[in-house]
């Protein structure tokens, strides 16, 4: 983030935290419901109602959580159908901690998206799939993770590609200037796609002159000349 003008002197800028993702149809949404009755733990969660140590691997936790169906709903033992498209995760918990409240009593419900990823591609040191494990992510906080750019990344010029309801959308971001910390695009949304671009000419760069080869023959022929002499 460089200063391009020295006048410019401002140094707070405006970006609400929070993530407003709404669910789709075909998330996965992990749900658990914690009681004081063991019973009612083994028959509304998946994975079982005894707490263990063994953490669940990404594959266990994402066969036992509940798919949202084409029409937008869940399908939740006691409850039925239970309308979540569009909603929060938030908002989710909320309706499903009223909806059980009529047979349950002293239950925490616990309600997580599951499919959670960013890609990274381009010019960024480890390109990939990554899962996220919190609420949100930022942008240099996803670039962070894929062990930052490289040297041939072109800074001015960042694509994030989103899915939106009218199909996929492209926004270009310049990570030079302090002004992306103010973007809606600076907190990264489930399935965004990162893209790096390389600078022009990068194949023309002198970082990827064959120096080993050009000193390994001039050595040789200095050996062969002094051979020789």
């Amino acid at each position: 983030m460089q200063i391009k003008n020295e006048s410019d002197t401002l140094k707070n800028f405006v970006n609400e935290k929070k993530i407003d993702y709404r669910i789709q149809p075909g998330d996965n949404l992990y749900i658990r419901v914690v009681s004081l009755d063991e019973k009612t733990n083994i028959l509304l969660n998946p994975l079982g109602g005894r707490y263990t140590n063994n953490i669940a691997s990404d594959a266990s936790v994402y066969l036992n959580s509940y798919t949202v169906s084409e029409d937008g709903n869940v399908e939740f033992p006691l409850v039925g159908k239970l309308p979540v498209k569009g909603k929060t995760v938030d908002e989710i918990r909320i309706l499903l901690t009223e909806k059980l409240g009529e047979y349950l009593k002293e239950s925490v419900i616990i309600v997580k998206l599951v499919n959670f990823n960013i890609t990274l591609l381009g010019e960024v040191k480890r390109p990939g799939q990554y899962k996220i494990y919190q609420n949100n992510i930022n942008l240099f906080e996803a670039v962070s993770m894929a062990g930052d750019l490289t040297d041939f990344a072109n800074r001015d010029k960042v694509a994030i590609i989103r899915q939106t309801k009218e199909g996929s959308e492209v926004k270009y971001l310049d990570m030079t200037k302090r002004s992306i910390l103010s973007s809606e695009y600076f907190y990264l949304k489930p399935n965004d796609i990162v893209y790096v671009e390389p600078v022009k000419g990068k194949q023309f760069t002198f970082a990827q002159f064959p120096y080993g080869v050009v000193f390994g023959a001039i050595s040789t022929t200095i050996l062969i000349l002094g051979y020789f002499k």
